[in-house]
């Protein structure tokens, strides 16, 4: 099975997803607990100007600091990574892509080519659940589209293998 998933059509930049790597992305998400906790809503620029000001002024008051070491980067649960449920938020890989002015459609397309459009409006809306306890997923992957709200997690579309934004 080719685990490789392109996002093309009416972008600047074709760009192709590998899910194998995402496990070790912080982005991932705990699909164990997303849709049984309260989800915060977060803005990532916000935040990151946030951080950035903070930064800025520790670095005013207080001089330079060093790099991070070995002894200060964030560990892996590697018990966590071999038997978790993961996804990765979608919007900010087809972010990436630069999708053209006049899109306004994304389509998933599944192994046996059946296409599923939605607007592209919707793209804070999706994950890509791309492990089922710490294991790819071999059968009907390589991803599964889920709905944030949790609307289709017991029901999600399986076996997308293509991207294409109109």
């Amino acid at each position: 099975m080719e685990t490789i998933i392109p996002i093309k059509g009416n972008v600047k930049h074709i760009i192709t997803l590998d899910p194998t790597v995402w496990i070790f992305d912080d982005r991932k998400i705990d699909l164990d607990t997303f849709f049984i906790e309260e989800q915060v809503l977060r803005d990532e620029d916000e935040e990151y100007k946030e951080n950035m000001g903070k930064h800025w002024s520790r670095e005013i008051m207080e001089g330079a600091t060093f790099p991070p070491t070995l002894k200060t980067e964030k560990k892996f649960d590697r018990k966590k990574l071999v038997s978790g449920t993961f996804a990765i938020s979608l919007d900010q890989f087809v972010k990436n892509a630069i999708p053209k002015e006049d899109a306004t459609t994304i389509t998933f397309t599944s192994v046996d080519g059946t296409t599923y459009p939605y607007p592209l409006s919707q793209l804070k809306d999706f994950l890509f659940k791309f492990s089922q306890d710490g294991k790819p997923l071999a059968d009907d992957g390589p991803v599964h589209l889920l709905l944030k709200d949790g609307s289709n997690a017991d029901n999600p579309i399986r076996s997308i293998n293509g991207i294409t934004i109109d």
